[in-house]
């Protein structure tokens, strides 16, 4: 029996498959493999759908509530206090439409954006869709392809996988013929070909791109703030309205009463008015639809957001670890200069150089050598290595009877020479001083007799002698000087992480801005984590730096309590990408690197990372101020409920003035705070900071409005009035609370508080609205007590307001 391979991705023993020809599958085969459904189309693949969207807006506990609430006022003929329904069925809908226009949005972006995948079909090489994939499709695999299915390898040279994002193993492993390859893994070096054995949902086939296409509101501090709150309202909700009811059913003279008179139905009224009160309506909405209109901005600035939540993240970066190559330079490296060492280099060593930029498995440094040394197809090696970023080095080796006979190895010189090697010393001083003027430099080495062959791993040949160092140089992106001067303005500390000289690295650093030393050689890292997270909060370049390496630099600057984005376009970013706080692929990443991505750049520009932060810091800022208008109205909903059933009081309003109100202070100014501009830097502690303010607003309201109540029944004022009087007070309390978290107030802020102002007056004035809402014209006393009571509350605000701004300035943690 065939031993097979785990989900987990352990290789096992597998007798090669013989029943594939060399050609592929003809076009036949695929048409009868995708009507027998053997594809590899995943289930779910696109972001969420429509009914998802409409459950998580519409389907709620609180929903729930409100259509029972709704639906009995109508039972009961007061459809006019049943307008919060139609209010609450707007809000979900606005809810559903936003989320499914952001949702198209984003998919078509990741659809544009997605990997491809390499078959062999009638014998000729085709890149079709990871959907097209299907059984028994001959892979084509090369350096930095993402493996998109499960199959078998028929044959390879060098060929590398990287399962990490698999396995959580980071040591690429070798792939000879009949090992498995797992889709999710990737292409380190090397090159084969691979039969799929297995598709669709019975494989790993595309999930991670499955991931990164989903559209998910995922796990941030402000959402995780808000479910708090919803859950400690939900606990409350049930005993107070048990205790709201009974008041209400006594104001009608008892429960028997009130049952026998048809009391109850009144009572009813204002039971559900406190019920509607302290349902924070709108509140999860205006949070979700300020995430999703984000990302559609960005997306507009060709900027793919493929979790929601990086938009918050990037804004609560302090730390920005950057990739040299691709990220602060174009990526485009480009021959510069062969300088020749010591004594004359061996016979034909451009030929070698021209062997070494054509191979099909070339890093792209190694592939400029090809416009500089022809290749001459009839000298070609008869074994090879390819290069490896964990080892930094390729090698070939070239037939006795060849002018270029012997090994040759092209790579790192502080890697490929012993230091120890006195004829060595002074090629690597060379190296070290060309590195230093921010060229790339590699050394080619040659050993007549070295040999790498009967390893487990590839070595490095004995008696290796430098031939001739090169340089390359690479073109720095012109918004990198800029975009680096905007974060460190921002007070976002920069890590330049390479795998590249840290002489070069530094060489680079300095061309865009940053003051640094000669940078940091990663072989000098200390493996414990807490010595590693003090390197790297002590400097700033690192170069030779491995994969497994960036992996843990950034998992010790979160030990230290940062938040990090790393950014990085090659298959070696992927493990540090997936690890760090928020993952930034640039537009000419592998596969495999966007795949784990949370933000991908599809233009490549640089410049558009400080886009994505304000865009960040709008949503949360924003969010925190309307969070804060909606907690101070569940505040004074629940003090009111509490106290009123307590001191067996009628509930100071009716449903449809809740409504009124709830618009005038709350629903509507929130809708458009939502989405104004705001550049307000954020800091830890949104929960507390929202609460610390909006419950002794919500205090100050309902005292205000106790006051009013009490006031009025003092002079034996009847209920319609009473009634009118909290609702001048409830609305010119909350629009001083709306007032005070609008500043600094501008054009667009004071017109709609201005127009909030407005409403209040033509509610209270217009026959109809007034007769509409049940309000009643009050005397000129009863009108005086309550502006006055409103006013007082307002000035009790503005100064806790002042308050509680001075107290988080004067924190830790100031706010600016």
């Amino acid at each position: 029996m065939k031993k097979g391979i785990s989900r987990a991705g352990k290789e096992s023993n597998v007798v090669p498959p013989t029943t594939t020809g060399t050609a592929g599958l003809s076009a036949g085969e695929v048409a009868a493999r995708v009507e027998a459904g053997s594809t590899n189309v995943m289930p779910d693949f696109s972001s969420r759908s429509l009914w998802d969207i409409f459950r998580a807006n519409v389907l709620t506990l609180f929903n729930a509530i409100v259509a029972g609430s709704f639906l009995l006022l109508l039972l009961l003929g007061q459809w006019r206090d049943a307008l919060f329904g139609f209010a609450a069925a707007s809000n979900a809908l606005i809810g559903v439409i936003q989320e499914y226009r952001a949702k198209k949005s984003l998919d078509h972006l990741a659809v544009l954006n997605s990997p491809l995948a390499r078959v062999l079909r009638d014998g000729a090489v085709r890149d079709i869709d990871v959907e097209g994939v299907v059984e028994d499709d001959v892979l084509v695999l090369r350096a930095g392809d993402q493996v998109t299915a499960d199959a078998l390898v028929l044959d390879a040279q060098g060929l590398e996988a990287d399962e990490s994002l698999l396995t959580g193993e980071s040591d690429p492993v070798g792939k000879e013929a009949g090992a498995e390859v797992l889709s999710g893994s990737s292409v380190v070096s090397g090159h084969g070909r691979a039969k799929v054995i297995r598709v669709g949902p019975a494989s790993f086939a595309s999930r991670l791109t499955a991931e990164a296409k989903r559209f998910s509101l995922v796990h941030s501090e402000i959402r995780a703030g808000l479910n708090r709150v919803l859950r400690w309202i939900t606990v409350a909700l049930l005993p107070i309205m048990a205790i709201v009811t009974n008041a209400q059913m006594q104001q009608q003279g008892g429960w028997q009463q009130a049952i026998a008179t048809g009391g109850w139905q009144t009572g009813a009224v204002g039971a559900v008015a406190s019920i509607i009160a302290m349902i924070p309506l709108g509140l999860v909405l205006m949070t979700s639809v300020a995430f999703a209109v984000g990302a559609v901005r960005l997306a507009r600035q060709k900027v793919l957001i493929q979790e929601l939540a990086a938009v918050e993240g990037l804004a609560r970066v302090d730390v920005l670890c950057l990739d040299k190559t691709g990220t602060l330079t174009l990526g485009r490296i480009a021959f510069d200069a062969a300088h020749h060492v010591g004594a004359a280099p061996p016979e034909d060593w451009a030929r070698v150089l021209g062997w070494f930029g054509a191979d099909p498995d070339a890093n792209a440094t190694a592939q400029c050598l090809a416009s500089s040394f022809p290749n001459d197809d009839d000298a070609g090696p008869d074994s090879s290595v390819a290069f490896s970023s964990a080892r930094k080095w390729s090698a070939a080796s070239f037939p006795a009877q060849a002018s270029t006979a012997g090994a040759w190895v092209l790579g790192a010189p502080e890697i490929v020479l012993d230091a120890r090697d006195a004829g060595a010393v002074p090629v690597l001083e060379a190296a070290a001083v060309l590195a230093a003027t921010g060229l790339r430099t590699l050394v080619l080495a040659h050993s007549a007799t070295g040999s790498w062959t009967g390893q487990d791993e590839p070595v490095l040949p004995a008696g290796l002698a430098p031939a001739v160092l090169l340089t390359f140089r690479e073109e720095v992106r012109p918004d990198a000087a800029q975009t680096l001067a905007y974060f460190r303005d921002q007070g976002v500390g920069l890590r330049i992480i390479s795998g590249d000289d840290p002489r070069t690295v530094a060489a680079v650093a300095r061309e865009v801005g940053l003051a640094t030393d000669n940078g940091f050689d990663a072989r000098q890292l200390p493996e414990d984590p807490e010595s590693l997270a003090g390197v790297m909060e002590d400097h700033t370049v690192f170069g030779r730096v491995t994969p497994a390496q960036k992996k843990a630099m950034v998992q010790a600057l979160q030990r230290r309590g940062h938040i990090v984005a790393m950014t990085g376009d090659g298959v070696n970013d992927a493990l540090a990408l997936k690890e760090a706080d928020i993952g930034i692929a640039m537009d000419s990443a592998a596969a495999a690197t966007k795949a784990v991505s949370r933000l991908v750049l599809l233009d490549g520009r640089f410049d558009r990372l400080p886009s994505v932060v304000a865009e960040g810091r709008r949503v949360i800022a924003n969010t925190e101020r309307v969070s804060m208008l909606f907690l101070a109205k569940t505040a004074y909903a629940v003090i009111l409920s509490v106290t009123f059933g307590a001191m067996l009081w009628a509930f100071p309003l009716l449903p449809r003035q809740f409504s009124a109100t709830d618009g005038i202070t709350i629903g509507i100014p929130a809708f458009f705070l939502a989405l104004m501009p705001n550049s307000r830097r954020y800091h830890p502690g949104f929960l507390k900071r929202s609460l610390s303010f909006a419950v002794p607003a919500g205090l100050i309201t309902a005292l205000a409005i106790l006051a009013i109540n009490a006031y009025s029944l003092q002079l034996n004022i009847g209920t319609k009035e009473m009634r009118t009087a909290s609702v001048i007070v409830l609305t010119l309390v909350a629009l001083w609370v709306l007032v005070v978290l609008s500043r600094p107030l501008n054009r667009w802020r004071a017109i709609i508080i201005v127009a909030m102002y407005a409403a209040l007056v033509l509610l209270l004035t217009l026959p109809p609205l007034r007769d509409f809402f049940d309000f009643e014209v009050l005397s000129v006393e009863h009108l005086t007590a309550s502006v006055l009571a409103g006013l007082f509350g307002a000035l009790t605000v503005e100064v806790l307001f002042r308050f509680h701004r001075r107290s988080l300035n004067a924190g830790p943690r100031a706010l600016v």
